[in-house]
């Protein structure tokens, strides 16, 4: 198994309502799952391939809830990558060099039918963990914001973490609400639903936990 590490900030936002009952081995919110997850590497490699500066958005979508498999996935990856980065991070989010179902990606992957072709789109990406602050922009392709929840009486914003000492994808995510639209094969319109901002800190072997 080749060697990987992938180390950057992450923001996603699912079709779930903000508390995602998939987190919590629940049905999703509207039965069906649709999603998107957008990250840039800090720091990373695979094999000797330097990945660090990569920026990528996965967009998903199942008709019933993940686990009965049956999905759609797609990855673009900015054309700033280099062609042995793209090679090598499209394989990492397609779950290749990775322990079975030690990660996310590896179960988004192996429950998803029909794989897209990889795209190769310019990817504007911001996000600040404690702020619950997100934008993202693939011009033509993906529009998609991030904020924190807020008090609905006043708009002081909240801040709601869940934690997964053992989890897959994270330790610790900060929940907010997103809105995405996606214009591509996989069409999204999501509006007020789950937005999720992590670092994240993969291997082949899994998630670093650190609590």
């Amino acid at each position: 198994m080749i060697d990987w590490l992938v180390q950057g900030d992450s923001f996603s936002n699912c079709n779930c309502d903000h508390w995602c009952p998939c987190q919590f081995e629940g049905l999703p919110t509207h039965n069906s799952c649709k999603g998107v997850e957008v990250f840039r590497v800090d720091k990373g490699h695979f094999g000797d391939v330097d990945l660090a500066g990569v920026t990528v958005a996965l967009v998903f979508e199942w008709p019933g809830p993940i686990f009965e498999g049956g999905g759609t996935m797609q990855a673009v990856i900015d054309p700033s990558a280099t062609p042995e980065q793209r090679d090598a991070i499209s394989r990492i989010v397609k779950g290749e060099e990775t322990k079975e179902a030690v990660n996310h990606w590896w179960v988004f992957h192996s429950m998803s039918d029909a794989i897209l072709e990889d795209l190769s789109l310019p990817i504007e990406f911001e996000m600040d963990q404690d702020e619950r602050t997100a934008h993202v922009s693939i011009p033509g392709y993906l529009e998609a914001t991030g904020e924190p929840l807020r008090n609905p009486f006043n708009g002081a914003s909240h801040r709601v973490q869940i934690r997964c000492p053992d989890g897959i994808e994270f330790d610790i995510a900060d929940i907010g609400n997103a809105t995405t639209t996606i214009t591509g094969d996989i069409k999204m319109n999501l509006e007020n639903s789950y937005g999720q901002f992590i670092y994240l800190d993969h291997t082949g072997n899994g998630p670093a936990h650190v609590l």
